[in-house]
């Protein structure tokens, strides 16, 4: 199959996503390899209405967006992207689903592409952001400035779409202020939404190059969910919901075929969440002293993520205090990261 579709559930709906590998992009970023990223080596358009009709059966009823994912859909040939749309357009007025997301690069976002997209249901447009540092973009080969994002945040919201802003941890050049400052635009340019994505280094690209000459350091999967975190928890506190952190897991991201360095893990996510819970934890435990056993409320449904992955917030919290006198129970009244702590 050349193509690939199937479904990426989130909290408020699930994607039919068809990738599109690095088409409609002459530019060559230092990360980039689209084909292992998406999974994807090529495209065609055979059978894709056929997979499509397949993956809405599967969905018995719940609500979904047709994505295209993988390149830089506005800047593949106008009438493939016309193909497409008219297509996906066409589920759309079935009632299949309800909507049509897509993403793209800044410096392919520009009035007669909004011209285009305002006659089709688009609910959200993701844009590769990476970074708002100018030194970052330029390190990182990535053709446009800061203020080439700035526009086409502003063109996208002014025509009615969600703005999505994708973003990455550790490019080359970028600091952890960086990556804060990043965060803070892409809030306060309107985004409904982000993904995080840690710098994954793959083979044949300029950024294995400057890995292996030492260039280069890619970043642990530790320090990527610590970086990530402090991201992560700027876009909580600006409610501005996060649709991912890391790649989604592939076969490709484990091999040696293509995957070279960095931080790859199936549940980058929940190490993330982990950090974020690990910090305000021990914030509240240095401003507690005493013995006794410590009781930690978080919201609902948060116990999974306080706890860790493979419980190693409760083993480390165990280990500092000494023995198993730490407990995580829900409490309804709480919301989002907030925590509460206390002795008994």
């Amino acid at each position: 199959m050349s193509f690939e579709i199937g479904t990426e559930l989130t909290r408020r709906r699930a994607n039919i996503p068809v990738f599109i590998p690095h088409l409609g992009c002459p530019n060559q970023c230092v990360f980039c390899d689209q084909r292992t990223i998406s999974g994807v080596s090529s495209f065609s358009e055979d059978g894709i209405r056929e997979q499509i009709e397949r993956a809405v059966e599967t969905l018995r009823g719940r609500k979904a967006e047709i994505a295209f994912f993988g390149g830089s859909f506005t800047g593949i040939d106008r009438g493939l992207m016309l193909r497409l749309l008219d297509m996906a357009e066409e589920f759309v007025q079935r009632g299949d689903v309800t909507g049509i997301r897509m993403s793209t690069r800044p410096d392919y976002i520009d009035s007669s592409v909004i011209e285009v997209l305002s006659h089709y249901t688009v609910s959200e447009v993701e844009l590769g952001v990476q970074s708002m540092s100018d030194r970052v973009l330029a390190a990182c080969r990535r053709g446009h400035d800061s203020e080439t994002t700035r526009r086409a945040a502003k063109l996208i919201r002014e025509a009615g779409f969600g703005f999505v802003g994708q973003m990455m941890i550790g490019l080359p050049q970028s600091s952890r202020q960086d990556e804060l400052d990043c965060a803070m635009e892409i809030c306060d340019m309107g985004a409904v939404g982000s993904r995080i994505y840690p710098t994954v280094v793959f083979r044949g690209t300029e950024l294995a190059r400057m890995t292996e000459s030492g260039e280069y350091a890619p970043l642990t999967v530790e320090e990527a969910a610590d970086r990530s975190a402090s991201v992560l928890l700027i876009f909580e506190n600006r409610g501005v919901r996060c649709l991912r952190v890391g790649l989604c897991d592939s076969e490709l991201l484990h091999g040696n075929e293509r995957y070279l360095a960095g931080p790859v893990h199936p549940a980058m996510g929940e190490l993330t969440r982990a950090v974020i819970y690990r910090r305000a934890i021990e914030n509240a435990l240095d401003d507690m002293p005493g013995s006794g056993m410590v009781t930690v409320e978080v919201a609902k449904g948060r116990i999974s993520a306080a706890v860790g992955q493979s419980a190693e917030n409760r083993k480390y919290f165990e280990k500092k205090l000494g023995r198993n006198n730490i407990k995580f129970v829900e409490n309804g009244s709480i919301i989002g990261y907030n925590i509460k702590v206390y002795r008994t």
